[in-house]
């Protein structure tokens, strides 16, 4: 497939390169995990199979082999030569076909998986791609136009394409886990928390916080009023995650990301849980945060029904995607 139009960083990402961070080299992998699973699945690859991060405005690709398609995460606006194309559906195109993304109606970034995935040399045991160091994925950077990704699979084509230009599967994958439908990001205490002084705690729990355009991979800059704390003694360097909430000298906060650094000396006030993770990868700059603080044995819980939800939409895919290659052939 090759890239007619470049995006904004749109590169290859896996599930993360993990093991390591005492090198200092930090996990990475698909902002939105949730999402890039499942646009695998969609099209029958393995868990660990590498997709491509889209973000607005996002790469046209030029599909020069039948291909089964599926993209998840974000709605972009996807289309075909020009037709639309939902997200979270499995999509056989044809030769010669164009994707294209035209709006954001939806989340942030799109994950495009094509069955059998792309035939991309692994870094230390992963495909994704760490932009800092530029290894990985695509020759360690983002994709640039004119780019041929190579694929492992040379032809996919399918009956179902013989007076088609491209065919939606009938049947899509349900992204809701959770009951609760508030866009609130959960969090559990940090080591710091007790640095913010009661008014900076208070400001902390009943502020919405602005994502500001000065936010990537490596992390979200808030729009906050300074967090008045109780010490500016500095820290020692500590081991940070995706999802810690840090504050900054100057009393704003970032909330790192999928490529942030694997130690901070900042104050850590809080970490998002990992269930929130996808909600967090697909807000945009301009849009609300709201935390709220919870407990380890609900977070435990919603990780423990996220976990639930995605082993049943793995099954499902899989059974879906058999029954309808069986039956044509």
């Amino acid at each position: 497939m090759k890239v007619i139009k470049a995006g904004i960083q749109d590169n290859i990402q896996d599930m993360g390169r993990f093991g390591h961070q005492h090198l200092g080299i930090n996990p990475g992998g698909a902002m939105d995990r949730f999402a890039a699973l499942v646009a695998n699945w969609l099209v029958g690859n393995d868990t660990k199979e590498a997709v491509i991060e889209l973000n607005f405005p996002a790469s046209a690709f030029l599909f020069e082999k039948p291909l089964l398609i599926a993209l998840s995460g974000a709605d972009l606006g996807a289309s075909v030569n020009g037709d639309e194309i939902p997200v979270n559906h499995p999509v056989w195109v044809g030769k010669n076909s164009l994707l294209q993304f035209h709006k954001i109606s939806k989340g942030a970034r799109a994950y495009l998986a094509v069955r059998g995935g792309y035939k991309i040399a692994p870094w230390l045991g992963s495909k994704s791609t760490n932009l800092k160091a530029k290894l990985g994925g695509y020759k360690g950077r983002s994709l640039h136009k004119d780019d041929d990704i190579p694929l492992n699979y040379d032809n996919q084509h399918h009956p179902v394409l013989d007076k088609k230009e491209f065919f939606v599967l009938p049947w899509h994958a349900d992204m809701s886990w959770e009951n609760n439908p508030d866009k609130e990001i959960l969090v559990l205490p940090g080591a710091e928390w007790n640095r913010l002084t009661e008014s900076g705690k208070e400001t902390f729990m009943k502020t919405s916080f602005v994502v500001t355009n000065q936010s990537d991979r490596m992390g979200y800059r808030l729009n906050n009023q300074k967090l008045p704390v109780t010490s500016g003694e500095e820290m020692v360097s500590s081991g940070v995650s995706y999802g810690t909430i840090q504050l900054l000298p100057d009393g704003k906060l970032i909330v790192l990301m999928a490529d942030h650094q694997t130690t901070g000396g900042y104050p850590r006030l809080a970490h998002v849980i990992s269930a929130h993770h996808p909600r967090l990868a697909q807000l945009k700059a301009g849009e609300k945060i709201q935390f709220r603080f919870t407990d380890q044995r609900t977070a435990e819980e919603l990780f423990l029904s996220q976990h639930q939800h995605l082993q049943q939409l793995h099954n499902a895919c899989k059974i879906r995607l058999e029954e309808f290659l069986y039956a044509l052939h």
